[in-house]
């Protein structure tokens, strides 16, 4: 063997290695580092504007533009934050002094004599042994095992905030770099690439564009159950419609419950406190409406602007999901993109030419 060949082998190794390496380095903060690449992508164009209205002072145009992002994000998912937890308690009161004074027992009782209610009771007998311990006394057990449950998981909920604060300072930092030296390190990428010009460009695109749809995909879609959300409420006349329409289009973002964790409580309490009509009402149209529009809008919206199925959106997203959090519902898609990026510039390479 060629000298030269085992110094081309030796330097590979070399290479794999260090980029290994590299890789276990910036595994923990890999996470961090993808939601700032990915909110770079969304805010670069507003901040070129920025740094062109601060006469192109890089480090202050950087700063501000990462203050507001903070913003943005920030201080509605605080606000909305604090709402939620104050509706919370003020449901677990009331809910406790409807025990206290009888009437969820009364309600209870009331369901029982619902022959859907009680078809359901007979299939779950067997297993929960209502006969002996009655319905009522299992569902005060439940409801208080729910409540020491969800005390008990302080700690943990403490320890998750304070990762998710620690995680988000790291995505700001990122931020704040890739705002500052993000056009220098666009072209370095560009040396860097072993593609001509035309495919390289052209997958920088896709992926600029996969990232934006999802993102303004997923804030279209979110108005739009959040008005869905809010209008359901105000037709049956229950309270906070406005409130409650802004909290479901704020965790329609979340792929796993989204909605569903607005509207289902709201059903269920309906049919407790004896409102069938309505409860069955808010069902049918949670169903029917309101996810059906995060199940259908989202990946025609996505796939009209990146040319890719819906089907394969579709799986690419809860795959991604599925492989990498929350983040994963946006690099899923990117991943589809880049293959199928791939495939094209593969497929015009080996197209004859006339």
């Amino acid at each position: 063997m060629k000298k030269e060949h085992i110094f081309l082998i030796f330097i590979l190794f070399l290479t794999f290695l260090s980029f290994y390496l590299l890789y276990r380095i910036l595994s923990p903060f890999l996470t961090s580092i993808l939601w700032a690449v990915l909110l770079a992508i969304i805010f670069f164009s507003p901040f070129r504007k920025l740094h062109k209205l601060l006469k192109k002072k890089a480090v202050l145009s950087a700063l501000a533009m990462t203050l507001l992002v903070v913003i943005l994000i920030i201080l509605p998912f605080s606000f909305l934050t604090v709402l939620l937890a104050d509706e919370v308690i003020n449901f677990y009161h009331r809910v406790e002094e409807m025990v206290e004074s009888g009437r969820l027992q009364a309600y209870v009782e009331e369901m029982k004599s619902l022959p859907l209610v009680r078809l359901i009771l007979e299939r779950l007998d067997p297993t929960l042994d209502f006969s002996k311990k009655g319905f009522p006394d299992v569902l005060m057990k439940n409801i208080q095992q729910v409540s020491t449950f969800l005390f008990n998981q302080t700690s943990k909920i403490v320890k998750g905030l304070s990762t998710f604060v620690v995680g988000f300072f790291f995505t700001l930092l990122s931020l704040y770099y890739l705002f500052k030296d993000g056009d220098r390190l666009l072209e370095r990428l560009k040396e860097i690439a072993p593609l001509p010009s035309r495919q390289r460009d052209l997958l920088i695109q896709r992926f600029t564009q996969m990232v934006q749809a999802t993102i303004y995909g997923g804030i279209f879609v979110a108005m739009i159950q959040g008005i869905l959300g809010g209008l359901a409420f105000w037709i049956l006349g229950l309270s906070s419609p406005v409130f409650w329409g802004t909290a479901m289009a704020f965790l329609s973002l979340i792929p796993i419950g989204g909605t569903a964790l607005i509207w289902v409580p709201a059903v269920v309490i309906l049919i407790i406190q004896g409102a069938y009509l309505k409860g069955l009402i808010l069902l049918g149209f949670g169903i029917f409406v309101i996810s059906l529009a995060d199940n259908i809008l989202k990946p025609l919206f996505i796939s009209s602007k990146t040319k890719i199925h819906p089907l394969l959106l579709f799986f690419a997203v809860l795959g991604g999901i599925q492989t990498f959090g929350l983040v994963g519902l946006v690099v899923g898609p990117l991943i589809a993109t880049f293959c199928l990026t791939l495939i094209e510039i593969y497929m015009e390479g080996i197209k004859p030419t006339d």
